[in-house]
């Protein structure tokens, strides 16, 4: 079988595909590495985790952490467990034994983070801004059951302290240590 001459690439262009390619490794060997001893080191995250800002009616760029509840904003009106419905079904509505003066079901979000995929919809779809997402992303445990937080969980605020800063420039990130 006999081809054409232009189903092949040229040389020229195999000879520039190389050396951008060589180009391309090379500079990854004099770059500094990007990794420090977790969990010895955290990130410093800046914000406070994921939001949702009423003016604009966009979510807040931040960090897409485990949720915190405020409980005197929360009216049990299920639009979150609503918005996560369709993409993870973690949220689901439990009763409380606290009574709130907003919320007469007394009915509160408990989130089940082995199924949550961090979407923040349910941020998004709160009316009261009673939900929001921390900078908290270790949840790691030993069984799924401690992965469901109940709204008593969620109320309490996490302690995240890291210690490591990023510093990004034209030469790719890097950690202040």
């Amino acid at each position: 079988m006999i081809f054409p001459s232009s189903s092949f690439p040229s040389s020229s262009s195999s000879a520039s595909g190389f050396i951008k390619a060589i180009e391309s490794g090379s500079k990854h060997l004099i770059l500094k590495r990007f990794t420090f001893r977790y969990p010895e080191q955290k990130l410093k995250f800046v914000g406070d985790g994921y939001q949702f800002d009423p003016k604009r009616g966009v979510g807040i760029a931040g960090t897409r952490g485990r949720h915190i509840l405020f409980h005197d904003k929360c009216t049990g009106c299920q639009l979150c467990a609503i918005a996560c419905e369709g993409i993870a079904e973690a949220i689901g509505m439990v009763k409380v034994n606290e009574q709130w003066k907003q919320n007469k079901k007394s009915i509160m979000p408990q989130i089940d983070f082995g199924k949550c995929v961090f979407c923040g919809l349910c941020v998004d779809a709160c009316p009261f801004y009673a939900l929001f997402m921390t900078n908290d992303y270790e949840l790691s445990s030993f069984t799924k059951e401690h992965l469901i937080y109940t709204p008593a969980q969620l109320a309490v605020k996490p302690k995240y302290d890291g210690d490591v800063e990023i510093k990004i420039d034209d030469m790719g990130a890097t950690h202040g240590r």
